[in-house]
């Protein structure tokens, strides 16, 4: 297969045009998705290609048009819907949870919901409060909705792919810092997906598994990369991809081969899908832990704007590396010769 070079952006916006093109039952909405093209730009170029029936710009409603699209896929449609930021999932909370997340079930598998609700979210660019939180773990907290969290274009491309051909409701989430981002994604017209609900080990290694996901895989891999040469300690990093379904066979096979665990993500560490993560490994596979098992996540605050307290309580690499180096004391340190 051959492979090019593009933005996460850009990956995103190809798997919106590929499925718009090979299903017309597809079809965008949201504040500006249309002729603007998304206050991200993620959908440029495409109302000019489908047309506003199908790039629909919606009044600034989530509670609406969340709410249509819910009606629109119980009558077969596949809606792919924005939002602007992801934290404003809680202004339409009820038609996610309560509506989307559990017609298939109260109507005894009867109806499906094939929709799709896609948004960026997180930190780092100064937004403040309510514009810069993970809201994962919140949605993973109710049965019936799939949660994506890709970090790279390729999985970005893939599972938003594999979310939109889902007979289920899937929320996809794509961090702000990610979109330009570059990576291998294989030559457009190539059709491929990647599984929702698969693990991914992006780094191999002996000494300790980190659990991550979304934006904080890279700074995961940069530690990793710092690590290896300052202490020559070398970490294994799984990135989870999917947070429903998760993948703990993938996390419990690198736990049993380096026996330790650092579950990271930007969210906050309290009820956070690192501790998950973590509950399940010492429900599941006790046995496979040499020390014990730790998360690293946001401390229980407001984000703030400032540049310097953004930057202090969110997990980067700093933070990462200086958790592994806790956990494994100096005898890893020491292995460096």
């Amino acid at each position: 297969m051959a492979m090019r070079t593009t933005t996460y952006i850009q990956a995103i916006n190809e798997a919106l045009r590929e499925e718009m093109q090979r299903d017309v039952n597809v079809f965008l909405m949201g504040e500006d998705v249309g002729r603007y093209g998304g206050l991200f730009r993620v959908t440029r170029n495409l109302f000019d290609e489908f047309g506003p029936k199908r790039l629909l710009d919606t009044p600034i409603s989530e509670q609406a048009f969340i709410g249509m699209a819910v009606g629109a896929a119980m009558t077969g449609l596949r809606p792919v819907c924005e939002l602007m930021y992801m934290d404003f999932f809680l202004v339409c909370a009820d038609q996610i949870l309560n509506q989307a997340a559990k017609m298939h079930y109260m109507y005894g598998g009867l109806v499906q919901v094939p929709m799709v609700i896609r948004g960026q979210q997180g930190g780092g660019k100064r937004y403040g409060s309510q514009h810069s939180q993970s809201v994962e773990s919140s949605l993973a907290h109710y049965p019936g909705l799939k949660v994506v969290a890709p970090s790279t274009p390729y999985d970005a491309k893939g599972l938003l792919i594999s979310a939109i051909r889902d007979n289920n409701p899937v929320v996809f989430l794509e961090h702000k810092l990610l979109y330009f981002t570059k990576g291998e994604v294989p030559a457009a017209g190539e059709e491929y997906t990647v599984p929702i609900g698969k693990a991914e080990i992006k780094r191999p290694g002996r000494d300790l598994t980190v659990v991550t996901f979304s934006y904080c895989l890279l700074q995961a891999l940069e530690a990793a990369t710092e690590l290896s040469k300052e202490y020559g300690i070398e970490i294994e990093v799984v990135d989870l991809r999917s947070i429903v379904p998760l993948d703990m066979e993938t996390v419990l096979d690198s736990v049993g081969k380096t026996g330790r665990l650092l579950a990271v993500h930007e969210s906050y560490a309290m009820n956070g899908i690192g501790a998950e993560v973590v509950a399940r490994v010492y429900e599941e596979a006790p046995e496979l832990l040499k020390a014990p098992a730790r998360r690293l996540g946001a401390p229980p605050v407001s984000i703030p704007v400032s540049m310097t307290l953004e930057e202090e309580i969110l997990p980067r690499k700093r933070q990462i590396k200086a958790s592994v180096l806790e956990m494994l004391g100096m005898t890893a340190a020491a292995r460096k010769e």
